[in-house]
């Protein structure tokens, strides 16, 4: 009888609901900002705020690199007319011309500059970032118009790349620094988080 009852012991110990089984390949974005990979991340996010940030810096202040002080947005200068004014390919030019050097064609470029540089730098409402963000270089991208290998005049655009340029790939950027919750570390995405609640589209 003994027997029988260790026996039936035993096949109960065996018949136990095995603990569910957790897929290893799985990181979860929270998870992330604690490895190696949220660090790297994070260093990507630090550094494309940097680039944002001094682009703004430059245009606004002229420090003397792509803008000179004299066109520089605080002294009058405009930050759209070279640039759109110039724009001689694609099926835009017309319309991207008569955006050069108007008011809020140049304050939504430096304040879009300005924001998503900061909050790059800090971490805080990236999915928002990253929206604006894409939505700007989807705009430059338009106006260099890298699909054409000839401008209106009937000259080499000298284009590299028809699709996937800079502005492609920093668009790219900004939407995985969003999805992985890159301003949790060594920013205040945490916080952040806590800050906005239920509202996770302002993360």
């Amino acid at each position: 009888m003994s027997i029988h009852h260790d026996d039936k012991v035993e096949t109960t110990r065996h018949s136990e609901v095995p603990a569910p089984r957790v897929d290893a390949d799985f990181i979860s974005p929270a998870a992330v900002s604690t490895t190696a990979a949220g660090k790297t991340l994070a260093a990507l996010r630090i550094t494309m705020g940097l680039l944002f940030l001094w682009a703004f810096a430059d245009k606004a202040f002229g420090l003397g690199y792509a803008t000179s002080t004299a066109k520089s947005w605080f002294n009058g200068g405009s930050p759209t007319k070279g640039f759109l004014s110039s724009v001689d390919a694609g099926p835009f030019t017309g319309m991207l011309h008569s955006w050069a050097g108007t008011w809020w064609a140049d304050s939504l470029f430096m304040i879009g500059l300005l924001a998503i540089g900061v909050a790059l730098l800090l971490g805080v409402a990236l999915r928002i970032t990253a929206v604006a963000g894409t939505l700007m270089m989807a705009f430059m991208w338009i106006a260099e118009w890298p699909l054409a290998r000839f401008n209106d005049a009937g000259k080499a655009t000298s284009s590299t790349n028809p699709i996937i340029d800079y502005h492609f790939v920093f668009a790219v950027v900004l939407i995985v620094l969003a999805a992985f919750a890159a301003g949790n570390t060594w920013g205040f995405g945490r916080k952040w988080a806590e800050l906005t609640g239920n509202r996770s589209w302002l993360r």
